[in-house]
């Protein structure tokens, strides 16, 4: 499948009540693992790829090391694949976009804290819209119509009002060519249903412990549900378990 063919499955695969479930992976086994066991796309996770390659997660990743992260994994699976490339390491859009497309993958997270100013706050919400349309012009002229999903960091950011933040926010960045809107630890499920409702189900929910389950996310109408670096802690939390049983001469197993 070419990459305009990859990108139109992955958007179509967002369908509100029928969300897309990603299991987030971190390197080409997780991601070949995330094809074998029948999911429809890959999503990568920066935070997972940061500590595997060594790195802190928020944007301490070289983007060149960040972007041979992903199109490994983008070269180990047939799916489409969609990376986590955090607020595009102070690169121009331009540039965000023909990275992805030389790496193989069709859509990305594209998030609106302010690293610039040290990771306190978020970018001025046209700012971060005037950066979405650009995005969404330079996938177009390459021929190749990505999944923007633009994450909002007002709950991250403990704002005094995140849910109206991120509607507000949410409404601005669809309209500027965003096709799902991430406001990342929205977990109260009668705010994740006005955040369905109000942004025509164009939503991604972080699947993490305090969340309603993968059923009702669904009934509530969202489209994309991932879990984050969630797999990539596991997996690591299960590695040091079994590092101490072997430490201590008992079995690994």
């Amino acid at each position: 499948m070419d990459l305009p063919a990859k990108a139109k499955a992955l958007r179509e695969l967002h369908r509100p009540g029928e969300p897309l479930v990603l299991a987030n992976a971190w390197d080409a086994a997780s991601a070949k693992n995330v094809e074998k066991t029948g999911f429809p796309a890959v999503a990568t996770t920066s935070a997972g790829v940061a500590h595997a390659l060594g790195y802190e997660d928020h944007q301490d990743t070289p983007p060149d090391e960040m972007f041979a992260a992903v199109a490994r994994m983008a070269q180990a699976v047939d799916v489409p694949v969609t990376a986590d490339l955090e607020a595009g390491y102070g690169l121009a859009p331009s540039e965000v976009v023909e990275r992805m497309l030389d790496a193989g993958v069709v859509g990305l997270n594209f998030e609106d804290t302010d690293y610039a100013s040290g990771g306190e706050g978020l970018v001025d919400p046209q700012t971060q819209a005037t950066r979405i349309g650009e995005l969404r012009e330079a996938a177009r002229a390459a021929g190749v119509d990505i999944v923007i999903n633009a994450r909002t960091d007002a709950y991250v950011q403990r704002l005094a009002n995140p849910l109206e933040t991120s509607l507000e926010r949410g409404r601005l960045y669809l309209d500027a060519g965003a096709d799902c809107i991430y406001p990342i630890l929205a977990k109260d499920e009668a705010e994740i249903a006005r955040l369905a409702s109000e942004l025509d189900g164009r939503l991604n929910v972080l699947y993490v412990p305090g969340a309603p389950e993968i059923a009702r996310l669904a009934e509530l109408g969202v489209a994309r549900i991932s879990v984050g670096s969630g797999l990539a802690m596991v997996a690591s939390n299960s590695h040091e378990r079994r590092l101490e049983s072997l430490r201590e001469g008992r079995p690994y197993w």
